[in-house]
């Protein structure tokens, strides 16, 4: 998604966007095309601030045979709350809340150029540690779907990561196009990170838990603190298994 031709890129502190996205008026831009669910461009007011977002609602969604019916915004939200725990940053702020279609996950919307992805600027070395952030991380959340263009490059030259519908399946659903990292040690900072939110995942009344309490249930948060220890105890990039599907059809 390029930038609607009349939003400019916004710049504002994450605490602020949360605020806004949670409880701003709402209004609708229209609806995003090459969606396999409903998603609509948003704007969201609360006071002076105003932010674009990208709202899907749970009555646009299609049924999975594997995914329970009416949970993949629910997926979305918590897919933030993980990254944001993991101190990674690479899902823009999501909420969950109503809208003029019902509940729905709200995301800020990322300026970004459309034609850059994944398989463009695999090879940048800007973004080469943020990569191996997301590697671990579609790990972690247990992303069915890494396409290549769920990879944004923004205009504030960060590596963004969108689109967490079907991820935290309690069994192993992994499907991604980042494998390069495959079977090389963690960094230690990164092991850290983990071990860091390994603890919080440990910790009844964290406000981490507490969170991803209301949007997963408990065979799903046992599934994500048993896949971060797996991580921890191997210390290194998960690697393609040979009985699996491991790539996401299209890849981009």
């Amino acid at each position: 998604m390029s930038t609607p031709p009349d939003e400019k890129p916004v710049q504002i502190d994450e605490r602020a966007v949360l605020e806004t996205l949670q409880n701003g008026n709402m209004k609708e831009k229209g609806l995003l095309p090459y969606s396999s669910n409903y998603s609509f461009l948003v704007t969201v007011q609360l006071d002076d601030l105003e932010v674009p977002g990208v709202y899907k609602p749970r009555k646009g969604e299609n049924p999975l045979w594997d995914f329970t019916s009416g949970t993949l915004c629910q997926r979305e939200t918590a897919a933030y709350v993980v990254s944001n725990a993991l101190g990674w940053d690479l899902v823009p702020p999501t909420v969950l809340r109503r809208g003029k279609h019902g509940i729905g996950s709200v995301q800020f919307y990322i300026d970004h150029d459309a034609s850059e992805h994944y398989f463009t600027f695999q090879c940048d070395a800007r973004y080469a540690d943020a990569l191996r952030k997301l590697a671990l991380f579609d790990y972690v959340v247990n992303n069915a779907d890494r396409k290549s263009g769920h990879c944004l490059a923004g205009s504030d030259m960060r590596i963004w990561a969108i689109d967490h519908g079907i991820c935290f399946h309690t069994e192993y659903k992994l499907r991604t196009v980042i494998w390069e990292f495959s079977g090389q040690a963690i960094e230690p900072e990164l092991l850290d990170d983990l071990d860091t939110f390994c603890d919080l995942l440990g910790t009844v009344n964290s406000p981490v838990v507490q969170k991803l309490t209301m949007l997963l249930d408990g065979s799903e948060l046992y599934a994500l603190a048993d896949r971060v220890e797996r991580l921890l105890q191997a210390q290194s990039y998960p690697a393609p298994l040979t009985y699996k599907r491991n790539y996401p059809w299209p890849p981009v």
